[in-house]
């Protein structure tokens, strides 16, 4: 049997990009997918993915764009795509169930798969991972769509001359990491920050994924039907959701009232990256959860 404690790497190609995962655990276990949020990386999920790999087939997949997936040559970073992507790894499992835990727009993108394949998830953990709230996902409220379509042109006439950042060493990496998120330990820190980056052929470092992933695609599902992907879940859900983040809570906004079977945990003093600030509490919270408590 493999050994659990470490991951092994895999690909697999969906619309002509290699996309990365790491495979923890038995091959033959049942699959829980970790799946990561916008601008991070599989090993971001090291740990959890270690404490769940003794039962469960888990894999920690790479976002296109991100990690060690292939940057989407056209910019594509579309939801659809996302989507799909997810659909084609779900495929390549070859399992006729998996299990889904995935944070921000990991979350974003699987929840609507598991409304568009019901049948295919077993349960689903949600880490602030939803669209905005009513009222705030309509961007055409506050800028004219032809402001919005000029700025996305833009952005993307000045990626080409705009390189990605370059550290001189990852202690300069580590200090951007640790102003992002207070809450993390140093060993947190320092295990997000080496595998989040690459090495530079002139000796500096930049991060792994495709700065272009800054410029936010115009397009999306329309409000409507991603609320009947919401609605058309079928299995458990559980929510959770830090007390100090910028995202709108949706136990209090009502959006949890779109789904069938549901509930939320809210953790004080988390903050957006909950699974990282509160690990110990989550992973317990994850288990009981799973055993149908």
């Amino acid at each position: 049997m493999p050994d659990a404690t470490q991951p092994r790497s895999r690909h697999i190609v969906s619309q002509s990009l290699q996309l990365h995962y790491l495979e923890w655990g038995d091959p033959d276990a049942p699959v829980l997918i970790l799946q990561h949020g916008g601008f991070d990386h599989a090993r971001s999920m090291d740990w959890i993915a270690r404490e769940f790999s003794t039962h469960w087939r888990v894999i920690c997949p790479d976002l296109r764009g991100h990690g060690d997936s292939d940057w989407s040559p056209d910019s594509d970073y579309t939801l659809a795509s996302l989507l799909l992507d997810f659909a084609n790894l779900v495929e390549a499992l070859g399992q006729e169930t998996v299990t889904i835990c995935a944070h921000s727009l990991g979350a974003i993108v699987t929840t609507r798969y598991a409304g568009l394949y019901p049948e295919k998830v077993a349960r689903y953990i949600n880490i602030e991972g939803l669209t905005l709230a009513p009222g705030r996902n309509s961007l055409s409220r506050i800028h004219p769509y032809a402001a919005r379509v000029r700025g996305w042109i833009d952005r993307h006439q000045q990626a080409p001359q705009r390189a990605p950042r370059r550290y001189p060493g990852e202690e300069a990496a580590f200090s951007r990491m640790r102003d992002k998120n207070p809450y993390l330990t140093d060993d947190q820190v320092r295990h997000l920050t080496h595998h989040a980056l690459r090495r530079n052929e002139d000796g500096t470092f930049s991060w792994k994924f495709d700065p272009r992933l800054n410029i936010w695609s115009l397009l999306d599902f329309p409000e409507a039907e991603v609320i009947a992907m919401w609605e058309a879940i079928t299995c458990p859900v559980l929510f959770f959701h830090g007390s100090n983040t910028f995202m709108p809570n949706p136990g209090k906004d009502g959006r949890i009232r779109h789904f069938r079977d549901a509930r939320l945990i809210e953790y004080a003093q988390a903050s957006h990256w909950l699974h990282h600030d509160r690990l110990s509490t989550f992973i317990e919270d994850v288990k009981a959860f799973l055993e149908g408590e």
